[in-house]
């Protein structure tokens, strides 16, 4: 009990010392590589970074180019690989391009500070706290070849404090308004193509979130109940082609990809998944002409419009088992289908957003009848799950917040995953921004119960996590 008190002590005078260094911070320097390029603070596209934005998100869509007047706003000027002519001359000369006038490279470092609720001697020794946790090191290129061509790769240089775990996250080259040649408004048709984090509701790569949504980490397991082993997870990135779009203002938007369906391993069947969302968001800005800027205005600057958002989302694919036999020589290969549907909601309103993503997830599964010679209809592997997330901005340095995180899966507390079939997940928590590149946060987490093995009582792995988070 003292040392819990001394635990508090300490992590309220930590508190206090970072609310103070915040508090007394001048204005940010620009950061990576858009802030070298455009000489601007890294909140002109992020209100807390990772996430985006009114504007950072227009600068995505954009090909990673200001809205408007982006040749005006540069201070790192392109280098041209190729002359006007040359353009004027297709398709008998190469079509010519540009290139960063710098190395696109950034970097961003995090890690952890950990304390845990006391861990049963069966689970074996888990220290209650841990003062400093590695997580990633991660390097970071994007930018624009051109005006319709841009490209990002992101790779953990290591991770948990070693090499051994870190590999690429995202990595694509994505054409712009495509549809333009075929006389269709503005970014009605886009392409990416490589390994990208597929068009999620609320992005789990780059997340405020010190642990990622349950929910995204969901795989379907049968275990004892029949065949089903599928490894999809939302939260991984996939290997693909994606259309998509967002014509006009971009207030509808639309995707479509093909992806490989095993996570971002090697593909482990010919036949590809399919995956489509679409949403539409309001501007709920009272005043139009407002509504047509890339940002509102507030008394302390641009701010994002208030607004709210609905879409939805469905996935679609086989997956293959027992190849070759693998589980059971006399029979042939399964296919079983399976599929992710769900929908989703976002708000923003002056210094508050809330949002929330519901999914339920449906794998046909399979078993040997009572001779071993065919497979039968067994029992199906389904899940439903979501998570609900409120974020307030007390100080444009300082946020409050509070997520929910739920998954109700039978078939994982029938193969002891949990005590019970719903697992539920409260985290409050709070970040600050030192400097608009430099982050600490604080997150509490009451987690679900899960089983003491060889025993019949449970326990919850509480704990709470506070981290630093600085790119450069």
């Amino acid at each position: 009990m003292r040392n819990e008190k001394v635990v508090v002590i300490f992590a309220a005078s930590l508190i206090g010392l970072l609310l103070w260094i915040a508090g007394s911070t001048p204005k940010a320097s620009a950061i990576p590589a858009f802030s070298r390029k455009y000489q601007t603070s890294c909140t002109t596209c992020h209100n807390d970074y990772p996430e985006l934005n009114d504007f950072g998100e227009a600068f995505k869509k954009n090909g990673f180019k200001f809205p408007k007047d982006d040749e005006v706003f540069v201070k790192e000027p392109p280098v041209l690989l190729g002359a006007k002519a040359q353009k004027e001359a297709f398709p008998k000369s190469v079509y010519p391009g540009e290139i960063p006038g710098s190395v696109p490279v950034a970097f961003r470092y995090s890690g952890n500070f950990t304390y845990n609720s006391k861990q049963p001697l069966a689970n074996g020794f888990l220290p209650r706290t841990d003062l400093f946790v590695p997580n990633t090191f991660t390097i970071i290129g994007a930018g624009s070849f051109g005006p319709t061509l841009s490209f990002w790769i992101d790779n953990d240089i290591s991770s948990n404090g070693s090499d051994a775990m870190a590999g690429l996250g995202d990595g694509y080259l994505k054409v712009n308004d495509l549809g333009h040649y075929i006389g269709l408004p503005k970014d009605t048709l886009n392409l990416r193509m490589g390994q990208f984090e597929i068009d999620l509701p609320i992005t789990q790569a780059r997340t405020i979130n010190l642990t990622p949504y349950d929910v995204y980490s969901q795989a379907s397991i049968a275990g004892v109940q029949g065949t089903t082993n599928n490894p999809l997870m939302f939260g991984i990135p996939q290997r693909g082609i994606e259309l998509g779009g967002y014509p006009n203002d971009g207030n509808f938007t639309w995707s479509l990809a093909f992806v490989d369906g095993s996570n971002n391993m090697p593909a482990m069947r010919n036949y590809k998944d399919i995956y489509v969302r679409v949403s539409q968001r309001f501007n709920l800005e009272r005043d139009p002409s407002v509504r047509k800027e890339v940002q509102a205005a507030g008394p302390t600057g641009p701010r994002d419009h208030t607004s709210i958002r609905f879409g939805a989302f469905y996935y679609y694919g086989r997956n293959a088992l027992n190849i070759n036999g693998s589980l059971f020589p006399a029979l042939p290969t399964i296919r079983e289908p399976f599929y992710r549907v769900g929908g989703d909601v976002r708000f923003k309103y002056r210094q508050f957003e809330w949002y929330g993503v519901g999914m339920y997830g449906h794998d046909q599964n399979v078993i040997p009848n009572s001779t071993s010679t065919a497979f039968q209809p067994g029992t199906p592997v389904t899940f439903t799950g979501g998570f609900s997330e409120a974020e307030y901005w007390i100080y444009p340095w300082m946020i409050a917040l509070m997520r929910y995180d739920f998954v109700n899966s039978p078939t994982d507390m029938i193969n002891g995953l949990s005590r019970n079939a719903t697992r539920n997940r409260f985290s409050p928590g709070i970040q600050m921004l030192v400097r608009a590149n430099v982050k600490v946060a604080f997150e509490y987490q009451h987690r679900w119960e899960v089983p003491i093995p060889g025993a019949t009582d449970f326990f919850r792995p509480n704990g709470f996590v506070s981290g630093i988070d600085f790119v450069f």
